[in-house]
Order: structure tokens, then sequence, then C-alpha cells
């Protein structure tokens, strides 16, 4: 059974940072693409970004990119998402999930990011 765990978020100052960590266990993490998302109070979830298993390949929504960086440690089985220059529409609970193959079949269950302005 594979289980990701977030951990990170909290309340910061626009203009601030927060780095969010996922840990995956159960599962072969190092095989996995791995994402990030985020879905704010009343919104759909969106996509926020994604690496692939080697960590060469990264991929980022317009909204975030120069601002965040995706990055894994398969040693840990632990992807990050390092936040910079936050602002008060990044506010939003933000998930980690496992693409194991063609989607996104496994999910955390959240950590909630506020930024004040």
């Amino acid at each position: 059974q594979v289980q990701l765990v977030e951990s990170g978020g909290g309340l910061v100052q626009a203009g601030g940072s927060l780095r969010l960590s996922c840990v995956v266990s159960g599962g072969t993490f190092r095989s996995y693409m791995m994402g990030w998302f985020r879905q704010a109070s009343g919104k759909e979830r969106e996509f926020v970004a994604r690496i692939h298993w080697l960590g060469a390949s990264t991929y980022y929504a317009d909204s975030v990119k120069g601002r965040f960086t995706v990055s894994r440690d398969n040693a840990k089985n632990t992807v990050y998402l390092q936040m910079n220059s936050l602002k008060p529409e990044d506010t939003a609970v933000y998930y980690c999930a496992a693409n194991p193959s063609q989607r996104y079949d496994y999910w955390g269950q959240g950590t909630q990011v506020t930024v004040s302005s």
C-alpha cells in the first residue's frame, strides 16, 4: 500500500518562503513521476509542478514558474517543493501525488499553505 505524507505547510507573509516535503512509503518511489497540486477554497484542484523519476526533467504551471522549485531525493523517498516569493493567491491546500505509469494514482492528505498580504 502506497502512502504519501506531506508536511511543511503553514502561515507566511507575502514574499516569504516555505518548503513542502512529501514522504512516500510502501511503493517503488524511485520509479514514480511525482507531482504537486493545490486546491484553493471554492476552486478546483490545479497542477503546480512535476518531476520525472530520474529527477532531471521538471515542469511547472505558469503561475509558479520562476518562484517554485520541485526536487526529489530518491534515497529518502521524498519529494520537495521549495516555494519562494509567495503571494496571497498561492494560498491553498497542497497535495503531492505519485504517478507510477500513466496517471496519478496515489495522493497525500494535503498540507495547508496560507499567505497573508
